[in-house]
């Protein structure tokens, strides 16, 4: 219920991997200082952290995914090999419903729109109604690694190709301020997060065992399929992200939310979903520094 005190808001998240983890950070942000979430346009993890807090479930959400570390990441992908994508994306969406529910965009207690990419027809695909995990499942379908998701005879990809900060959805809201959150934002060294990182590293003993014993559960024709294209994804990705990022510019010149957050795409690797207390810290203190002001 919104009080006279409570200052509504359309937020728009964008898309970045990991990085979209702040947007929980924006969101508890705007909860704490009475700013009443009435409408959410996402695309790739702006979509997904949007909709589960559509869902009412973002605290759920947190707490699982502030447990998850890289071996946990690595068991949650089923693997494809199609020319398409590297991974299927099933077993990730399962594991989502599970925790949230099979739930449909209709029945959201606030309005939703998650943006994915028609890749045939070079659109946006605006998905505002039918179950939350397919809108979402579309929405996040990087390209190269998740394959593409077929929604009513068409092939969606991440809606992060056409738009990363999908503002448009949001124009015929009655709220009080447009509130976006870019995940591409310029490369900043300066130190904002305090939160220690995660123990866990690529240099830690018990991680490389697990990692060795899962790739060794793979065929020997897989594991070197994995050596020999991981560098080609890793490329790949980088090239999304300066792409998203140039165009993420274009759309907030051309249609300018009342505020914006920006959050440096050095942040954290696309995949860095095990850094999730400092993304989430992260965009809290972002929201602090940029909207405090609001309310004065």
């Amino acid at each position: 219920m919104t009080t006279k005190k409570d200052k509504t808001v359309s937020l728009v998240l964008g898309s970045g991997g990991a990085r979209g983890l702040a947007h929980i950070g924006v969101i508890h942000w705007l909860e704490k200082n009475d700013f009443k979430i009435k409408s959410i346009s996402g695309c790739s993890i702006g979509a997904l952290i949007g909709g589960i807090h559509a869902a009412e479930k973002l605290d759920d959400f947190e707490n699982w995914v502030q447990a998850i570390t890289k071996v946990d990441i690595v068991k949650s992908l089923d693997l494809s090999w199609k020319k398409s994508g590297l991974v299927k994306g099933d077993k990730l969406i399962s594991t989502l419903t599970e925790l949230v529910g099979d739930v449909t965009i209709e029945d959201l207690p606030i309005t939703y729109t998650a943006v994915a990419t028609d890749i045939l027809n070079e659109k946006e695909v605006w998905m505002n109604s039918g179950r939350l995990f397919d809108a979402i499942r579309a929405s996040i379908s990087l390209p190269l690694f998740f394959i593409p998701f077929r929604y009513e005879d068409v092939d969606l990809i991440d809606g992060g190709v056409l738009n990363p900060v999908p503002i448009a959805p949001t124009f015929n809201d009655s709220t009080d301020f447009t509130i976006a959150v870019n995940l591409c934002g310029k490369v900043d060294n300066e130190e904002r997060i305090t939160t220690k990182k995660s123990s866990t590293s690529k240099n830690d003993p018990s991680f490389t065992e697990k990692v060795i014993d899962f790739v060794e559960s793979i065929t020997d024709s897989t594991t070197r399929n994995i050596n020999n294209d991981w560098g080609a994804y890793e490329i790949a990705n980088q090239a999304f992200d300066v792409m998203q990022s140039t165009i993420a510019r274009q759309k907030l010149a051309a249609y300018p939310a009342d505020h914006i957050l920006e959050i440096p795409r050095d942040a954290c690797g696309i995949l860095e979903f095990d850094r999730a207390s400092e993304m989430i810290e992260l965009g809290y203190s972002m929201a602090e520094e940029c909207l405090s002001k609001l309310n004065k």
